[in-house]
Parts: structure tokens; sequence; C-alpha cells
């Protein structure tokens, strides 16, 4: 099947020809001509399948049937709306809007916070077709009236399952009431849950099921293994692991916002090249960390599941878990920023005896036994003392900075990011080789009274 046999308009049969495409994925091929007849559909494929231009190729082309040539602002009210729960993803459609749509008379921004609300408002009065934004931004927008959605024609959620999982269902629901209600409804989706089902029974209007895999799986592109080691010796294992291949463009997941800003910095500490981007970054900040990791500045990209969210790099190669997602769900989604179009993709998970558990639930959605190894060197329960290297220290003559407490993220994020601790089993009480986090000690067990009396004691006589 070519695109030609799709029935686009010329104008963007010309873009995606600019772009080398000749033949639309399975997605596309299926998704493309149900938007075309202008039915609702609920789509679910892997991330890097193509799913957003399984959506932009048919909204181009149903707009420019009914564009505007006139510069004036009235004559280009928001049409078309696309919703995304991040910022880098929502910068990436947005830019495929315009890559598809450059021979077309239709106009498009996008809207996401982080950034000054000013050029967004100015780009806004002068009218826009399409409209691609967050949600939190996009009623920051409607409160200050620099927006009017009363005559979009086409919604389109993007990444729906994050949405969701960042905490947005009230900020949705507050954009559908604004919304006309004859409109077409596209929802797209890497994975389904429950939760999705009941928001597409409410948003879609007898939609059209469109699956090119089975639900919850990764790419057959992509290979997982999985690394045994004691959670104190992992920063050294990831750097062995780098120099000995000697890899290049390697994306690493942590849970936290403070824990992906450590890492890097530890890694920078054992000579590789690394920055970190999450929520607590400014939008300047995350757009520079993105464009150095691409153009192979920084050769390790740490990151938290929500701010990966909108990565899209041509052939990234490795992906590495360094510490496993709270969600067995969002180990699809890390994993699936490799293995994009048909390239292949290396997806390595470093996991400790705490997190053997998450490990099977994961093997459990995916319906996909991991294969487990472990490194030379790096054997559990070879952790001890000598491996103080691999902490968090602070340089000689300088005082440790106190442990830090959880950080709490932004009520968009506090889902997709929680405390590393959380939902984590206790380790085994006769496992010799697992340390407890420092600073956490007292939450896997209470002290004796006259220990606690003999403490308080001792800290008063201290203070005196």
């Amino acid at each position: 099947m070519s695109f030609e046999s799709l029935g686009l308009a010329p104008e963007i049969l010309r873009a995606v020809a600019d772009q080398g495409y000749t033949e639309p994925t399975p997605i596309q091929a299926q998704a493309i001509p149900v938007v075309l007849q202008g039915r609702d559909i609920m789509a679910g494929a892997q991330t890097g399948t193509g799913k957003t231009a399984g959506f932009t190729l048919p909204l181009l082309h149903r707009l420019a049937a009914h564009a505007s040539t006139s510069t004036s602002p009235a004559r280009h009210p928001v049409r078309a709306l696309i919703l995304t729960p991040t910022r880098e993803l929502a910068a990436q459609v947005e830019e495929s809007v315009r890559t598809y749509g450059k021979y077309l008379p239709l106009k498009a921004t996008v809207i996401y916070g982080g950034v000054n609300m000013n050029p967004q408002t100015e780009a806004l009065r002068t009218g826009v077709d399409i409209v691609v934004a967050t949600p939190g931004r996009l009623l920051d927008h409607v409160q200050q009236k620099s927006i009017n959605l009363s005559r979009v024609e086409f919604l389109v959620l993007d990444e729906a399952d994050r949405m969701l999982d960042m905490g947005f269902l009230p900020d949705l629901k507050r954009i559908m009431d604004l919304l006309p209600k004859q409109r077409q409804s596209l929802l797209f989706s890497a994975t389904f849950a429950e939760e999705i089902k009941r928001l597409s029974d409410s948003l879609l209007r007898d939609p059209i099921l469109i699956e090119v895999a089975r639900r919850n799986t990764a790419a057959e592109t992509v290979t997982q293994i999985a690394y045994h080691v004691d959670q104190e010796r992992k920063r050294e294992l990831l750097a062995h692991l780098i120099k000995s291949q000697d890899l290049r463009q390697v994306l690493v997941f942590t849970r936290t916002k403070h824990g992906a800003d450590r890492l890097a910095h530890q890694l920078d500490r054992d000579g590789i090249r690394s920055d970190a981007i999450h929520g607590d970054k400014t939008q300047p900040q995350r757009t520079k960390a993105l464009s150095d990791f691409k153009e192979g500045v920084v050769r390790v990209l740490v990151a938290t599941d929500v701010a990966a969210r909108g990565i899209d790099i041509d052939q990234l190669p490795h992906v590495f878990n360094f510490e496993m997602p709270n969600s067995p769900e969002d180990y699809v989604h890390r994993i699936g920023r490799t293995g994009r179009a048909g390239s292949q993709g290396d997806a390595i998970s470093l996991v400790s005896g705490e997190e053997m558990r998450m490990l099977g639930e994961i093997e459990r959605l995916i319906k996909r036994e991991i294969p487990k190894e472990v490194v030379a060197g790096f054997e559990p329960g070879t952790a001890s003392s000598s491996t103080d290297s691999t902490r968090d220290r602070a340089p000689r003559g300088r005082e440790r900075a106190p442990q830090r407490r959880p950080e709490i993220p932004p009520a968009a994020e506090r889902h997709a990011q929680r405390a590393p601790s959380e939902g984590l089993p206790k380790p085994a009480a006769n496992n010799h080789h697992q340390k407890q986090p420092m600073g956490h000690a007292a939450s896997h067990g209470k002290r004796p009274q006259r220990q606690v009396a003999a403490l308080l004691g001792g800290l008063k006589k201290k203070d005196s």
C-alpha cells in the first residue's frame, strides 16, 4: 500500500514525499481511511509506530477542504485541538503538523507551560486553525480569554493514558465542556486501561477500535534484558556497561527528579558526559538538554517518565531502566523510546533484589519472560563498604549535604513520579547484602522504646 492509495490531498502527499516516506505504517494504513470518513476512533499502537502521522495527515486533509486563504484572524478560528500530556510531545506534534501541512493555507501554533504566555497569546490573536496544547496551559489561555474553543471541529487526545496517569482528567473534563458537541474525536494511546475505556465512552461517538499490536507489548525490534545487581552498585554497573561497550546516545530512566539530577552528576564525575531532563527544569533547559543529546554533545540523558514523553529520536539505540518503574505500563512506554520505525534497539534493566517483584509484574503485563543475567564482577551480594564510590559523595573539604526528603512533584506529574520506595517490598530480615537507603532506616520497623529513649537522652545531653 502507498500513501497515494489513501486518498490524501496532493499537497499532503508532496510533503510526505519530501520526508522520504512512500508506504504508511500499519497504524497509519488503518487509521487514515477511517478518519477521512469522519468517524471517531480509539486507536492503540506501540510507541514509535507512526501514530502521530496517523492522525495528522487525515486531519490536515479534512481541514484543507475548507481552508481560508484570508489573512484576517477572524477567518482562522481554532478548528482543530490536539492535546498532549507533555511539552516535548506537544512540540513534536506541532512540528509534524507544520512539516506535513507546509503546502496548505493552514496556520498552527503550540502552547504549553514553562514559558512566557505572551508570545503564545500573540500567535493566537493572529488566528490559527490548529492548536497543539498541554491541558494546563490551554486552560490558562481560556481563563485569560485569549482562545475560543467554540468552533473546534476536530479533537485529538494523544497519549491519553499518560494524561490520565498525570492527573489531567479534571482538566480534560473542563476542556470538553468548552467544545461543541458536534465534532470528530480521535483518541490515541500506547496502552489501554479501564480508565481509558471510561474516558472513551464519554468522549467518543460510536468509535472504531483500531489496534495494530497486542495491548501493552513492546516492539519486536527491541531486545530486552535484565541485569541482577545490588542497589548500591547500579551506578557503577551502568558506567561499566556504557564505557566497556562504548555506548552512545543512552537514555536512562529514574523514578524521581532528584534521582535524575544526582545520577547525571555522578556519571559526569565518571567521565561520561550526561545531562538530566525532568519537570523541575525550565523549558529552555529541557530543550537544550534534548538538543545536546540528539546532536551527540551529551552521551547520556537521564530522564523521568513524564519528561521522556515526546522524546522522539530516530534510531535511538539504548534505553536503560536504572530504577524499575512503579507502573508496569510505564515500562512499555520507556522502552518504546527505542526500536522505533522498524529500527533495532536495546532495553536494559538494572534490577535489585527489591525490584524483582516489579519485574515479575512487567513480565505478566507484556506476556513475555525477560532474560536475566549477571555481569561478572557485579554479582548480587558483592556490595561492601568499598562501593562507597558509587554513592553521591560531596567533594573533599565540604560537608555532605543533608539527606533530602523525597520531593513532591507538581500535580500533573505526581502520579508518574512517585517516591523510589513506594510500592517496594520490604527487604528480607536475613539478607545481609541489601543495605537500607540512608536516612530511611526507620521506615522499615520501629525501634524498641528503650533504644528510642536512650537516643533521645543522648541528644539532650549533646544539645546541652
